[in-house]
C-alpha cells in the first residue's frame, strides 16, 4: 500500500495535481502559531502548492506578513501605509496617472522607494522588476501584496545576478552531461555563451513560458531554490531538441525558444521536465542564505 502511494504522490507531482495527503499536510503547518518558515519552505521544494493557499504561502515566506498572526492586521497596516504613500507621490509627481499600466506602477513606486527615480527617468523600459510584478499581477488579485511580493522576488533576482557566473557554468556542464549532441551542436555554431541566460534567470523566464506553468517553477524560488532556473533551462532545449538542432545562428535559435510562449502543453512538460530533473541532481540542496525572511 505504501508503494502505491508513492507511486500516486509521484504521478501527482508530473501532472501537477495535489495529492490529499499534502494538501492536509500544508493546513496543518499554516495553523501553527507562529508559522514554522523552515517546514513551509520544505514543503514548497518537495510539493506544488496548491492554488488556494499559494497567497498565504507566498506571502510568509516572502516576507510579506509576519509568522505571528497578532502582528499581521499591524503589519499590513504599515504596508498600505506606504503602498498608498508612494501612490500618492508619484501622481502628484505626474509621473503616473490612471491609465499607466499597473505593473509600471509599482515599478515606478519601487524605484521610488529606492530613490533611483531621478528625472527623465523612463519607467516603460524593459526591466526584471517588470516582468516578474506582470507575473505575479496575473496570479494574485490584491495590488498592494504583489508589490511587497514583487520586491522580495526582486531581491531572489540580485541573488542569482551574483550567481551567474557559477549558474553559467552549471548550465552548460549539465547540458554536456545531459545531452552531449545539443551542447557540441550549440557550442560549434557559437549559440551557447550566446543564449540570454543572465535576462531570463534574472526575470525566473517570466515571458518565456506560460504562467499557469511558470508558478510551479516559482513555487520552488519562493522556497529559495534559484538553482532551479538551471533545470528549467536544459529542458526548454532538450524539449525542443529538434528544432534546436535545425538553428543554425542566434536568431534562429531565439526565434525558435520564442515560440513556446503560448504553448500551453509544451510548457507543462518543460516544468515537469525541470523539477525532475533538478530533484535527480539534488535540488533540495537550496541556498538558505537570506531566503527565508521573517518577520515578528
Amino acid at each position: 500500500m505504501a508503494d502505491e502511494r508513492n507511486f500516486r504522490s509521484t504521478y501527482y507531482e508530473k501532472v501537477g495535481c495535489r495529492g490529499v495527503e499534502e494538501r492536509k499536510s500544508l493546513e496543518i503547518l499554516l495553523k501553527e502559531k507562529p508559522l514554522n518558515l523552515t517546514k513551509l519552505t520544505q514543503f514548497c521544494i518537495r510539493f506544488t502548492v496548491p492554488k488556494i493557499h499559494r497567497t498565504v504561502l507566498w506571502n510568509s515566506l516572502l516576507g510579506v506578513t509576519p509568522v505571528y498572526d497578532k502582528s499581521r492586521d499591524y503589519v499590513m497596516e504599515q504596508r498600505v501605509a506606504v503602498y498608498n504613500d508612494l501612490l500618492k507621490a508619484l501622481k502628484t509627481m505626474r509621473i503616473v496617472d490612471e491609465n499607466t499600466p499597473t505593473s509600471r506602477v509599482l515599478y515606478a513606486m519601487w524605484l521610488l522607494e529606492k530613490k533611483q527615480l531621478y528625472l527623465g527617468r523612463d519607467i516603460t523600459q524593459e526591466s526584471h522588476f517588470c516582468n516578474i510584478t506582470k507575473v505575479l499581477l496575473e496570479i494574485f488579485d490584491n495590488d498592494i501584496e504583489t508589490y511587497w511580493m514583487a520586491k522580495s522576488l526582486y531581491d531572489y533576482s540580485e541573488e542569482v545576478s551574483l550567481e551567474m557566473g557559477k549558474l553559467s557554468d552549471l548550465t552548460y556542464t549539465i547540458l554536456e552531461k545531459e545531452d552531449n549532441g545539443l551542447y557540441i551542436h550549440l557550442k560549434s555554431c557559437d549559440m551557447l555563451t550566446a543564449l540570454p541566460l543572465s535576462d531570463w534567470y534574472r526575470s525566473f523566464f517570466a515571458g518565456v513560458l506560460s504562467e499557469p506553468a511558470l508558478i510551479r517553477i516559482w513555487d520552488k524560488i519562493c522556497g529559495g531554490a534559484i538553482k532551479i532556473v538551471v533545470f528549467v533551462m536544459i529542458e526548454i532545449l532538450r524539449m525542443l531538441r529538434r528544432r534546436v538542432l535545425r538553428c543554425v545562428d542566434r536568431k534562429s535559435l531565439f526565434e525558435c525558444i520564442d515560440s513556446i510562449k503560448n504553448e500551453q502543453e509544451t510548457a507543462d512538460m518543460i516544468v515537469n521536465g525541470a523539477i525532475e530533473l533538478w530533484q535527480q541532481n539534488k535540488g533540495h540542496e537550496y541556498i538558505p542564505q537570506s531566503k527565508v525572511k521573517t518577520l515578528s
